[in-house]
């Protein structure tokens, strides 16, 4: 084991582990925290399975690193005194739960289910394949004109992983600032919904503004979004957005006139234009995807070759930063685990590691509210990642102050709307306000500083090496405020042979491995994950517990410290089973569930038969019939009930306009709609990530324009008068909202070009 070189944030804090899902793997992240874990495997439930060697690494994946103890259910009860915190999927009336939250107030208890208490679903059987029915994320996946298809590994699981370790580190903060605890009704379905590509939630730069519920249904032709090219040892993924990025594209090519003219500087004219990825395809075939990163890194063109898991176990990157590590696992000798999505303080954060001894930090007392009431972020972040997770920090009460630039605008203003915003953008964005400084300028950057010597967190997810080119560091920073918490996300992390590459999710997913993945088993060259908005999300939810944890730490030690998320790396981890089976060449999964064509056109049922048992109860069910020829006559909907009823996992699949109105998630308030006033449609929001009656929903304060709380947040922050802001503004040090912007504000003109 790895010896403690600095104190962990969650150190003293313990964790019961009661679950015997994959959502065990909240605790796992927990773990790699600091947490100490105490994995409860009642009478056996849960235990590490027999005989199957992927089904024991995927138990491993989820518990590594926790102390594992066998105990019988009479005795159960006496285990769980001294927990901070415990998650449990147990049937209910087997633990007088609101007796146990009487004698210890300021305990966390957390049920971590499927579906959630109490709801129509409450009993269905769940797995990956379900979730990606039920959340949408199926129907975007796979190319027009053919079937469905389930995207690779247990992507929505770890996505709902992950969210329940923020949800956890939002309920733990709240005891620890408040001495109160309370019960948190917590559902994969849920978390998944939100943590993977939520149909509500801020998109990418390339879809102009609109979430994926309001794109055209169904799933994308092959090959136009971000193009995948042959070459010579395999493929290479462009994602060239930005014109600056276009015209590095067009040096590299050396310059081709007929692709010279100004209207090749719109991204849709160069998606539309065969004959410009054919000049593509024939420039780069005789290349290897070495020499095209190289030519990638000296043009500014965002590129990535398409590895495989071999490839990246073998990558220097890879093992330069240590995001594997090996373990001696029963039953299966050496295996490369994930070594940990965090990087604290330089120190990986795996759960493989020495005890602490820290003490429990004593709660604040203060009154029951939002957790992170009084907690001033300042928030560098750009487009999806950056604004998630700042919004994730602003809905649990933080003040959240998001730097602009005109100069410099966020790409996720680029939307349909000419005035910067947009549903998908509020969405990233609410609960925020927006300072507009120049941090060109050195009269911008002291004022910047300023600020940091005051604030609580700071956040970016600029490639490695910007902020400190500006003088920015967090090196620089910490100085000014040893209790300043900042958390840097990129691509491939800010260390490493990879770290200065231009990153987007579809290059990371493509250096990851799991572009790959992604396709039709009969077709090599289908790709399918072109209009997944995939890790940004979720890699938000790691920062943001990352936050919450060194808040933990920061009331013990009065210091706060440096993240580094690497967003290949939390993509690698979620793939880990699939890493280690690679590792030990056992032979590929079939997988265990398939995706069948329904009555009705374009409806589709997903069913997973995990075991014997599985298909002995479809038998029963069917009898000797195809299921194929069973489902073909009925509904989705009719047929997955059948399914579930005999205790089969399936779910129909389900679009982003079946969503807002659907039982369970109306049952469990999911969503809700949030006014904002310069918007000409309605704006679906998510509500909350978990039930709990002791915690406010978050505010519904609409995104900001473009710098338009730049005044307020000086006043607030620094005491500068109204004048000095305009002197500042005059000196173009501070910046307001664009005039253009005000214009169409005031007469209401962007409406017109949006009709």
């Amino acid at each position: 084991m790895q010896q403690e070189a600095i104190e962990r944030p969650l150190s003293g804090l313990v964790v019961i582990d009661l679950v015997a899902s994959p959502l065990a793997g909240i605790a796992r992240i927990l773990r790699e925290l600091g947490a100490e874990v105490i994995r409860l495997e009642v009478d056996g439930r849960g235990a590490c399975p027999s005989g199957d060697h992927r089904a024991q690494l995927e138990y491993w994946t989820a518990n590594l690193g926790k102390r594992i103890e066998s105990v019988a259910a009479a005795d159960l009860t006496c285990h769980l005194a001294g927990a901070d915190l415990i998650i449990e999927d147990l049937s209910e009336g087997s633990i007088d739960w609101a007796a146990l939250r009487a004698a210890h107030p300021a305990l966390v208890h957390m049920t971590a289910t499927g579906f959630g208490r109490g709801n129509a679903l409450s009993h269905w059987q769940w797995t990956d394949a379900v979730l990606h029915a039920l959340t949408t994320e199926l129907s975007r996946s796979g190319i027009k004109d053919m079937a469905p298809l389930l995207p690779p590994g247990e992507i929505a699981v770890q996505c709902a992983v992950a969210q329940g370790a923020y949800v956890a580190m939002a309920a733990l903060t709240q005891a620890l600032t408040s001495g109160t605890g309370g019960h948190v009704d917590y559902a994969a379905l849920d978390g998944a919904m939100q943590a993977l590509d939520p149909a509500f939630g801020i998109s990418g730069s390339a879809t102009n503004g609109r979430p994926a519920a309001a794109l055209p249904p169904g799933r994308p032709p092959k090959g136009v979004q971000y193009p995948i090219i042959p070459v010579a040892d395999g493929y290479v993924r462009l994602c060239v957005l930005a014109p600056r990025q276009w015209q590095g594209m067009h040096r590299m090519m050396g310059s081709p006139a007929e692709f010279a003219g100004p209207e090749f500087n719109d991204i849709m004219v160069r998606f539309k234009s065969r004959e410009l990825l054919a000049a593509m395809q024939a420039f780069l075939a005789d290349k290897t995807r070495a020499e095209i990163a190289e030519l990638g890194q000296q043009h500014g063109v965002p590129l990535a070759g398409l590895n495989t898991l071999h490839d990246c176990l073998a990558a220097d990157h890879i093992r330069a930063r240590g995001t594997f590590t090996k373990v001696d696992l029963p039953g299966l000798g050496l295996v490369p685990v994930p070594g940990g999505m965090i990087v604290l303080d330089g120190e990986r954060m795996g759960p493989v590691h020495a005890g602490s001894a820290a003490s429990r930090p004593a709660p604040a007392n203060a009154q029951p509210g939002r957790p992170l009431e009084g907690l001033k972020v300042l928030d560098l972040g750009v487009i999806v990642v950056g604004a998630e997770t700042g919004r994730l920090l602003a809905d649990l009460g933080a003040d959240v102050v998001k730097i602009e630039s005109a100069a410099f605008p966020d790409g996720s203003r680029q939307t349909w709307l000419k005035i910067g915003l947009s549903s998908s953008f509020g969405a990233g964005h609410r609960n925020k306000r927006s300072l507009g400084l120049n941090l060109k300028s050195e009269d911008g950057k002291a004022l910047l500083r300023r600020m940091v010597a005051d604030a609580d967190v700071m956040l970016s997810n600029f490639k490695p090496g910007t902020l400190e080119s500006l003088g920015l560091g967090y090196e620089e920073l910490s100085k000014l405020n040893p209790r300043l918490i900042a958390v840097e996300s990129s691509a491939f992390g800010r260390t490493g042979p990879w770290s200065k590459r231009m990153g987007y999710g579809p290059l990371v997913r493509a250096a990851a491995g799991l572009t790959a993945m992604w396709r039709y088993p009969d077709d090599p060259e289908s790709f399918s994950d072109s209009v997944t908005i995939y890790p940004d999300h979720v890699c938000a939810r790691i920062g943001a517990s990352a936050v919450m944890a060194l808040l933990a730490r920061r009331r013990r030690t009065g210091r706060g410290g440096h993240v580094d998320v690497s967003q290949a790396e939390v993509m690698l981890a979620h793939l880990a089973t699939d890493v280690a089976a690679t590792a030990l060449d056992l032979a590929p999964s079939a997988g265990p569930s398939d995706v069948y064509a329904c009555a009705r056109e374009d409806e589709w049922c997903v069913v997973s038969l995990r075991d014997e048992a599985d298909r002995q109860r479809l038998a029963a069910l069917i009898g000797t019939q195809p299921l194929a020829d069973w489902l073909a006559d009925k509904s989705a909907r009719e047929a997955a009930e059948a399914l579930q009823e005999a205790g089969i996992p399936a779910a129909p699949m389900l679009r982003a306009a079946d969503l807002a109105d659907h039982p369970t998630y109306t049952a469990r308030g999911l969503f809700r709609e949030e006014p904002h006033d310069l918007l000409p449609e309605p704006m679906t929001a998510e509500r909350r990530p978990a039930i709990w009656d002791w915690m406010p929903d978050p505010d519904s304060r609409p995104a900001p324009l473009q710098c338009q709380d730049t005044y307020a947040v000086m006043q607030d922050w620094l005491g500068l008068t109204e004048t000095e802001c305009a002197s500042l503004e005059a000196a173009g040090v501070l910046e307001t909202t664009p005039a253009k912007i005000r214009e169409m504000v005031a007469t209401k003109s962007y409406l017109e070009t949006a009709r």
